[in-house]
């Protein structure tokens, strides 16, 4: 169930104050484990937790960060895995392979006389043109960036914060697309969805073929 954003800045608020779970669930009208998982990376101030501990809940409270920060010990051992078995064994078979499952998930397949991906996540982004980049050796002067976005943003301050991300100047973003928005609902540090096009037929028609094999491995 997706609930409104409203709840959950209310229950962030109300964690912030120093509420316990169970009251941010009764409050807010939502299921404990979501008020949990909605407040688990907040951080309490003095006050807030001066509040947990009158009401006897500051145990909770330190038990629910020390299982944080286990969590986050064990995943960064698992990251450090990952990388060890994974740098140096990249080359070019295997970036051409991901860089064709990414297209295969978010990429435009509609009209195969060009290339399109589009996300609104900078790492995922970042791992496409990496992989398109070292995986076929592109000509960068064939690549645009074309942004969607709402009202609420500046166009020239996302320019330059998509610009970044992808490595593509900024004179090669075309005009952005705005979405229409009431107001009534703005995602917090929401960066716009960014769309690259590569203009290269042969080279989208590859990928195509690339993903479509793969997916012949399973059938």
């Amino acid at each position: 169930m997706r609930h409104p954003v409203e709840l959950k800045e209310k229950a962030i608020k109300l964690r912030q104050k120093g509420y316990s779970l169970k009251e941010i669930s009764a409050k807010v009208g939502i299921a404990k484990s979501t008020a949990s998982l909605w407040a688990r990376d907040i951080r309490l101030d003095k006050k807030a937790r001066n509040r947990l501990k009158k009401r006897g809940i500051l145990g909770q409270y330190k038990a629910i960060l020390s299982r944080q920060k286990k969590r986050r010990r064990i995943l960064g051992r698992l990251r450090k895995t990952a990388r060890r078995e994974l740098i140096g064994k990249s080359n070019k078979k295997t970036y051409r392979l991901l860089c064709s499952i990414l297209f295969w998930c978010e990429g435009n397949k509609n009209d195969l006389s060009y290339v399109r991906f589009t996300n609104s996540e900078p790492e995922m982004i970042k791992c496409f043109l990496h992989c398109l980049r070292e995986g076929f050796g592109i000509d960068e002067n064939k690549l645009r960036g074309l942004i969607h976005l709402h009202d609420y943003h500046n166009e020239e301050r996302q320019i330059e914060y998509w610009s970044k991300i992808s490595k593509i100047p900024k004179e090669r973003f075309y005009k952005s697309y705005r979405k229409p928005n009431t107001g009534k609902r703005i995602k917090k540090d929401y960066p716009g969805c960014l769309a690259i096009t590569y203009y290269d037929a042969k080279l989208a028609k590859k990928l195509w073929s690339y993903y479509k094999e793969v997916s012949n491995i399973f059938s």
